[in-house]
């Protein structure tokens, strides 16, 4: 695992008072992270791998939602799973790969999975295959991209969207359709944010983030892509889609 929850909310904090335009972004994902926490440290200290024992952190998260998160959330919540059944068939549903339709859907089965996938993939021996589009572990896809230095340049990794395995990956790559083209594979900055760039494909018009850790070693890869949200604008205004969300749906 990489940062730890505690790492990853403080992060947020920090970012929540630099960054206005995305401040109740992060702050919402900071109390997340603080939340997802115990769930971790639960499913440890238990060494449970039923992914029916998250049932029993529904409760807390649906309290979470219903003080601080924003009006789509609280209502899916309120409509869609107030039953345990309604839980149960949520969190089964995601962790066997099959994603709801919905953004809130998906925020729900994936505050719970991220913390239980986490503690499965510390228990697991993975083999590092270089340039698996999917996760090595989980086969989920990547949220985001990682580059640190290596020589005269940068290497870039991948981090999944649910257990936060990281994992190689070529730069000159799209980890979407395999373009190597680079002719094909843009990439794109804003002056704001210039640890965080856009990788992009015009083969198959999709794009992830990357942040780059040579230029920010404080960074939070999996929280400063949350808060360079104006990049995720600029990137749809221009025709290309996210190969993954995040947590958050963005």
């Amino acid at each position: 695992m990489g940062a730890t929850f505690d790492e990853r909310a403080a992060r947020a904090a920090e970012l929540a008072g630099s960054c206005p335009a995305a401040r109740n972004v992060l702050d919402f994902y900071r109390r997340v992270a603080l939340f997802q926490k115990p769930v971790f440290e639960d499913v440890s200290a238990r060494g449970e791998t039923d992914v029916r024992v998250l049932l029993r952190h529904f409760p807390a998260l649906m309290e979470l939602v219903r003080h601080t998160a924003p009006e789509p959330l609280v209502h899916f919540a309120s409509r869609e799973l107030e039953s345990a059944a309604e839980q149960e068939e949520l969190l089964v549903t995601c962790w066997e790969r099959d994603p709801p339709e919905s953004d809130e859907a998906r925020f729900f089965g994936r505050a719970l999975l991220q913390p239980y996938g986490e503690y499965l993939a510390t228990r697991a021996s993975i083999s590092f295959q270089s340039d698996a589009p999917t996760c090595p572990f989980c086969n989920a896809r990547p949220v985001v991209g990682v580059l640190r230095g290596e020589g005269d340049g940068a290497k870039r990794s991948l981090l999944c969207s649910i257990c936060a395995t990281e994992w190689p990956f070529r730069r000159v790559l799209c980890p979407s359709c395999g373009s190597e083209d680079k002719d094909q594979l843009p990439v794109f900055t804003a002056s704001d944010f210039l640890h965080v760039r856009v990788e992009a494909c015009d083969r198959c018009k999709t794009y992830i983030k990357s942040v780059n850790l040579t230029r920010d070693g404080r960074a939070v890869p999996v929280v400063d892509e949350l808060a360079t949200v104006a990049l995720n604008l600029w990137a749809d205004e221009h025709g290309y889609t996210k190969l993954e969300s995040n947590l958050l749906g963005l």
